[in-house]
């Protein structure tokens, strides 16, 4: 599916970041960074001009390709690893940040991956989400169909505990990133920092 989705010419999310994700990067000191699922790399693209050592992954060859594409025309580069979020190899205490922006999984993946990001992000390191929540059930504004696809406050609180939360909202948003994330919608943005 995603392969399929990507094919075109067109970045379907659009070439510019994620705004809450750029805003956060505005308040951390630039350093290494895993972006997971990171389709056609506009958030890499964006943390790599900023000065981050980006290290991202998709399953998708195709979103990877575009990537690359961008980041050339940016004039940046980044390492992006072709590997589901269950086979990629999430290498201990590696990264000062992490973001999951829209990385929605099927619940035991996405324990797989939360695990993953647990044990690769240094102590002290910060995780950065923006993702669907289940009121986005209806709306045709983007995001998976399924409930148990779709994150609460809860949730990432659960997946990431003893983290110590910097942020955390559940709120209606306008999207405009591209043909797939466009109109009202509702989401989850939540900031928390590992231990040190």
């Amino acid at each position: 599916m995603w392969d399929e989705r990507f094919a075109g010419e067109d970045y379907v999310y659009g070439e510019e970041p994620n705004v809450f994700f750029a805003e956060q990067l505005k308040t951390l000191p630039s350093g290494k960074m895993l972006l997971p699922m990171e389709g056609e790399g506009r958030n890499a693209v964006h943390a790599s001009k900023l000065g981050w050592d980006v290290v991202a992954f998709d399953a998708s060859s195709e979103g990877i390709k575009k990537a690359q594409m961008l980041a050339k025309s940016q004039h940046v580069t980044f390492d992006y690893h072709h590997a589901t979020a269950v086979d990629f190899n999430y290498s201990h205490e590696a990264f000062d940040a992490v973001a999951l922006i829209y990385a929605h999984l099927p619940p035991e993946e996405r324990v797989v991956m939360h695990q993953g990001i647990v044990k690769a992000l240094k102590p002290g390191g910060v995780m950065i989400a923006e993702v669907f929540h289940p009121n986005q059930l209806g709306r045709d504004s983007g995001g998976p169909k399924r409930e148990d696809m779709l994150y609460t406050i809860d949730l990432l609180k659960q997946d990431f505990a003893g983290f110590h939360v910097l942020y955390s909202i559940e709120t209606e948003a306008v999207l405009n990133e591209g043909e797939f994330h466009r109109g009202q919608a509702f989401v989850t943005r939540y900031v928390a920092q590992k231990p040190e």
